[in-house]
C-alpha cells in the first residue's frame, strides 16, 4: 500500500514536470485585444524582449533627466476628460532608452538659457488609450486602439517648457489638450512671444531626433515606433521592474 501511494506520487511529479517543461518549451505570445491589437500584457515578456534588444528598455525619467518637472495630467482630473485615467498616486512617468536619453539632451540644451522641460504624459498603457476610445470613438483627439500609440509604446511624450526661475510655464498660445486649430504647428495668428516659445520647443526636439505631431503643439514621439511593441504594463510593475535602469 505504501509503495503504491509512493509509485503514484511518483507519477504525478512526473507529470507536473514535464507539464512545466512543455510550458517553458513554446514562448510566450503577445495577447490580441478585442481591437486586434497585439499587445505586450507580461512583465517577464517585456524582460525577455529587453534581453534581447536593450533599446526596449523602459526609463523612468527622472533618472536620466535632472530637474525634470511633471504635472502628469492623467493622473488627476485636470484633463478634458475630467477624470484620472491612471491610478492614484501616479508619479512616475517612462519613455523607451533612446527617447530617454534624447530628451535628456533636449533638457540639457534648454538649461543653458535657464529653462527646463515639464512632462504632461508619457508612457501610457494601452488599457488607457482604450478606455479613452470608448469614451470619445474620435481619432482627432485620441488613438484608435486598433493602431496603438506612440505613448502606449513608451516612445511619445507631452511636454511643454518652464521657466526656472519661476517655474512657470511659457506661453505656447494655448493650454495642454486644446483640441481646436490653435493648438495646430500651422496656425500663425498668435502673439510672437507664443509663437517663437513654440518655434523653440519644436526646434529644440527636431534638433534631437523627436518628431513632432502636427495638430498638437505639446506632442513629440521618437521615430520607427512600428519596431516597438503596444505595452499594457502597469506603472508599479516598471517601477519594480529590477531589469529597468539607466
Amino acid at each position: 500500500m505504501i509503495y503504491k501511494i509512493q509509485h503514484q506520487s511518483y507519477t504525478w511529479l512526473l507529470l507536473i514536470t514535464l507539464f512545466f517543461t512543455i510550458i517553458k518549451a513554446f514562448p510566450q505570445q503577445l495577447s490580441t485585444s478585442k481591437y486586434g491589437m497585439k499587445v505586450l500584457d507580461n512583465l517577464s515578456l517585456y524582460k525577455e524582449s529587453v534581453r534581447k534588444e536593450p533599446a526596449k528598455n523602459m526609463v523612468e525619467l527622472k533618472k536620466v533627466i535632472p530637474g525634470i518637472v511633471y504635472e502628469l495630467r492623467y493622473a488627476g482630473t485636470n484633463n478634458f476628460l475630467g477624470r484620472a485615467m491612471y491610478p492614484k498616486n501616479t508619479n512616475r512617468t517612462f519613455l523607451r532608452s533612446p527617447a530617454a536619453e534624447a530628451l535628456a539632451m533636449v533638457q540639457k540644451e534648454l538649461n543653458k538659457k535657464n529653462l527646463g522641460l515639464k512632462i504632461y504624459d508619457g508612457y501610457r498603457p494601452y488599457s488607457v488609450t482604450v478606455t479613452f476610445w470608448e469614451l470619445i470613438k474620435d481619432e482627432r483627439y485620441v488613438a484608435d486602439p486598433s493602431k496603438g500609440s506612440g505613448h502606449n509604446r513608451g516612445l511619445a511624450a507631452d511636454l511643454t517648457i518652464i521657466d526656472l526661475s519661476t517655474g512657470k510655464e511659457l506661453d505656447m498660445g494655448t493650454g495642454f489638450d486644446n483640441f481646436s486649430d490653435t493648438a495646430h504647428h500651422t496656425f500663425t495668428s498668435l502673439p510672437n512671444l507664443a509663437l517663437n516659445n513654440r518655434k523653440l520647443l519644436k526646434d529644440t526636439m527636431l534638433k534631437n531626433g523627436f518628431q513632432l505631431f502636427e495638430t498638437e503643439w505639446w506632442h513629440y514621439s521618437w521615430p520607427n515606433d512600428k519596431n516597438y511593441e503596444v505595452m499594457d504594463i502597469r506603472f508599479r510593475q516598471l517601477l519594480k521592474n529590477k531589469s529597468e535602469k539607466r
